[in-house]
């Protein structure tokens, strides 16, 4: 029987900013709309769990927002690149995903949620950006490559199945694996259980009230980001909350990975995880190493955190 499915290199396909940056930029603030209109509409969850979108077989996804008495979600769709609305009543609507400004994609969404009955208002201003421009105002931002787009989704893809396993090793307090447009970035989040020290937020255009519930807790995170700034390009990250003595210093494999003292983060090339003959191992060793070393230097309880792959029994340390 022949086998069909994907060489790692096809799944996990090329992705160097230099070649998307625009697009990168556009969906940015894109989703940026999108998670609000969900922030909008949805009673408030700590660590801002409310407005996130999550990868979808096609895209990302809103989930069900509410509405009054209905429910609607929205979806990007990266194969037959739409924007889709759809409501609980049965309404559909939508409009394609193509160059368009900032403001154009904007009004396209408040007129189509209007025509649905479904009036959202929100923060016209993007988090985590310097210099931020309304989005009813944004003509600047509006390329749209429809291959590296799809590429985007595609890598998401494979970062949220990786994620997802690594998630399943965790019977402690854990995050949904979600994709958060503040900065934007596929993340996962492990706590200790133990309260953290006030965090000393600083984060562009983000109130620090909401740094400091999202960091109120002990945590160990990793994630996934386009790259930009430091990171030249795409690269997986993680962290820990407050940062224990040492951490800077522990060995983190694989070889690609680093220690990056401006970000207080461990990270790993998405490059060199993409062209190993295994990515899931390569990413599963960065995540496990980077999460022990984080847990061991913070005196984590792991035994009590940890699952042991049977049903109901936590493990002891590997």
């Amino acid at each position: 029987m022949i086998d069909a499915s994907p060489s790692p290199s096809a799944a996990w396909p090329s992705l160097p900013l230099a070649a998307w940056a625009g697009t990168c930029q556009s969906l940015h603030l894109w989703t940026q709309i999108v998670g609000k209109v969900r922030c909008a509409q949805s009673p408030w969850q700590k660590h801002g769990w409310h407005v996130v979108l999550y990868v979808t077989a096609r895209g990302l996804t809103t989930s069900p927002i509410p509405h009054g008495t209905r429910t609607f979600q929205l979806d990007f769709d990266f194969i037959d690149h739409e924007l889709v609305l759809q409501a609980s009543d049965g309404g559909v609507s939508g409009f394609p995903l193509r160059p368009q400004s900032v403001a154009d994609f904007y009004c396209h969404l408040m007129n189509h949620l209007d025509d649905m009955r479904l009036h959202v208002d929100i923060n016209r201003y993007p988090n985590e950006v310097e210099h931020p421009v309304r989005f009813d105002r944004d003509r600047i931002h509006r390329a749209y490559d429809r291959c590296y787009a799809t590429r985007y989704w595609q890598a998401l893809v494979q970062a949220d199945r990786v994620f997802q396993r690594f998630r399943a090793r965790y019977v402690g307090k854990c995050s949904p694996v979600h994709f958060f447009w503040g900065a934007p970035d596929l993340a996962l989040t492990r706590f200790s259980g133990r309260a953290a020290p006030p965090h000393p937020g600083g984060i562009a255009n983000l109130p620090d009230w909401i740094t400091r519930d999202a960091y109120s807790h002990e945590v160990s995170s990793c994630g996934f980001w386009a790259g930009g700034g430091l990171v030249p390009d795409a690269a997986f990250y993680s962290y820990a909350y407050p940062e224990p003595p040492g951490f800077a210093q522990a060995r983190v494999g694989p070889d690609a990975a680093s220690y990056q003292r401006e970000l207080g983060e461990f990270v790993l090339p998405y490059e060199a995880v993409r062209t190993a003959a295994d990515p899931d191992t390569v990413l599963l060793e960065f995540l496990q190493g980077s999460y022990e070393a984080a847990a061991d230097l913070g005196g984590w309880d792991r035994g009590r955190l940890e699952w042991s792959g049977q049903p109901g029994v936590a493990t002891g340390r590997r």
